[in-house]
């Protein structure tokens, strides 16, 4: 009995030499079906992209780690125009990659041709997607704060009539009948209890990994931000010349930090203001939180962060502005003295009117310039955000 388990070795490794010799090579496959899948995803056989959050030391929350594996059938679901009622849009049809996750028209197009009630927020007009929306504290979901999940806003976009246009029993049902789904999901959802891996909450769980993964870390900005803190030790005073800057762009910073930052955040990590009213009309038709909060709230709306500002026009909840230069003359001299305005655009910060900045020229075009050390053009091309279908 003490001789049988070496023989046994020695026939099995001198099977496999034999096989090597003979050129018998052994495949690896990470997905079951690749075959199926790749007739439709450029996806490899291989294991995912590593989908870490990889933050500068100034942020001292330490690096977020996502399940690659359910960060890339986010990516999927993200881009399946499967997922709409007739299939011609997917999330990415209003948030483009190329554009920091936005759209450039103001009313993006949904399922049947019918616009948006609301211009496409900027996915990428983010730090950290998971922290800024994220846990207790964080930013809510939608212009007017509604959802506070990415699951939440996710379902409430397959359902709208004027998105998706699909439930979730729809979508759950859509997914199933997509032959490339099923081996992406036995990777990516785990359980011992024998339960059905594709459902609605694996689903949304899913694109939302994906969607928490987004991060813009790696701008003009934030390598002289790094530098700053490097020197220093801290952020606490940040108002100061940056010397990887010119000249218009630190007098945009300072601009910046003395008119814009008390709302949209210093260091552009998390905004001021959770929502507020900036003094676009005297009435509004869209009375934002309003709609639900009461007449205090009209006209309050969700405060973004500006990272990749520069290229998620148009602005505004409506898209009412097409440039930049269009929102920097409206908080100049534009700014509507509604009665819930925002007390720091008013004269003397409370309850006096309306507020004009008058910014010259010169100031305008150093915000501007200021405005472009925001884009993180590494996000905007990074494969594992990018489009995994194959062009029909």
């Amino acid at each position: 009995m003490k001789t049988k388990f070496p023989v046994l070795l020695m026939i099995f490794v001198f099977g496999f030499i034999s096989c090597q010799k003979e050129g018998v090579e052994v495949e690896y496959q990470y997905y079951d079906n690749y075959a199926v899948m790749s007739e439709k995803l450029t996806l490899p056989n291989a294991p995912p992209a590593n989908y870490e959050t990889i933050f500068p030391s100034f942020h001292h929350s330490g690096n977020r780690v996502f399940n690659s594996d359910l960060a890339t059938l986010g990516r999927v679901l993200f881009y399946d125009t499967n997922l709409s009622k007739d299939g011609s849009v997917s999330c990415a049809s209003c948030h483009k990659q190329n554009l920091g996750f936005s759209d450039d028209v103001a009313f993006s197009k949904g399922s049947g041709g019918l616009e948006t009630d609301r211009n496409s927020i900027a996915l990428g007009s983010v730090f950290s997607f998971d922290e800024t929306y994220g846990g207790s504290g964080g930013v809510a979901f939608f212009w007017d704060n509604r959802a506070n999940s990415v699951q939440d806003q996710s379902s409430e976009t397959f359902a709208n009539s004027k998105e998706m246009d699909m439930e979730m029993h729809e979508v759950l049902a859509a997914v199933k009948e997509q032959p490339y789904y099923k081996s992406l999901f036995d990777i990516a959802i785990t359980n011992t209890s024998g339960q059905q891996k594709i459902t609605e909450k694996s689903i949304l769980d899913a694109i939302s990994e994906f969607i928490n993964s987004m991060a813009n870390t790696d701008s003009k900005y934030d390598y002289e931000l790094e530098k700053h803190f490097e020197k220093l030790g801290n952020l606490t005073n940040i108002n100061v010349n940056f010397p990887g800057f010119n000249a218009k762009e630190n007098l945009g910073k300072k601009l910046y930090l003395q008119n814009c930052a008390s709302c949209h955040g210093e260091t552009n990590q998390l905004p001021g203001k959770m929502h507020a009213n900036n003094g676009l009309d005297l009435e509004y038709v869209d009375k934002g939180i309003g709609e639900t909060g009461g007449a205090s709230f009209n006209g309050h709306f969700k405060v973004p962060t500006l990272r990749n500002i520069s290229l998620t026009a148009p602005y505004m909840h409506d898209g009412r502005f097409a440039t930049l230069g269009d929102v920097i003359d409206h908080y100049s001299n534009g700014i509507q003295d509604h009665p819930n305005l925002n007390h720091e655009l008013k004269i003397g910060n409370e309850g006096g009117s309306a507020r004009k900045f008058n910014f010259t020229e010169e100031d305008k075009e150093a915000i501007l310039a200021f405005f472009d050390t925001f884009t993180d053009t590494k996000m905007l091309e990074d494969p594992k955000y990018s489009d995994p279908f194959k062009k029909q």
